[in-house]
């Protein structure tokens, strides 16, 4: 019985403007949950010093959590969710569209 679906990605080449400071990492992520109709219910972000940012969004649906390390164009990025696992794959094209990474790869795994 397959319960939901896990993406694991890692991007590289990603524009360091887009994954330094926590404000644009977090328009980026919130955008893409909505996009995706993904059910927040909160989210939890921290800014690293000089600069990187990690971030956890909680959904109904399970999580999303984001990595970045914008010295190396470097984000890691995990999607999970139950129920309509369509929501997930749509979360991350989103993804990958709004980061611009030049290369990336993703693992994907049906849960359960």
């Amino acid at each position: 019985m397959i319960v939901g679906k896990h993406i694991i990605a890692e991007f590289y080449g990603v524009p360091e403007e887009l994954i330094s400071k926590e404000e644009t990492v977090r328009a980026i992520v919130e955008e893409v949950v909505d996009k995706a109709e993904l059910t927040k219910v909160g989210s939890v972000y921290k800014q690293f010093n000089p600069h990187g940012v990690t971030g956890i969004v909680l959904i109904a649906e399970s999580h999303v959590s984001i990595h970045t390390w914008p010295e190396y164009g470097l984000v890691n990025l995990d999607i999970f969710t139950c129920g309509d696992t369509s929501k997930t794959e749509k979360a991350f094209r989103l993804f990958v569209e709004k980061f611009k990474p030049k290369s990336y790869r993703h693992y994907i795994l049906d849960r359960g």
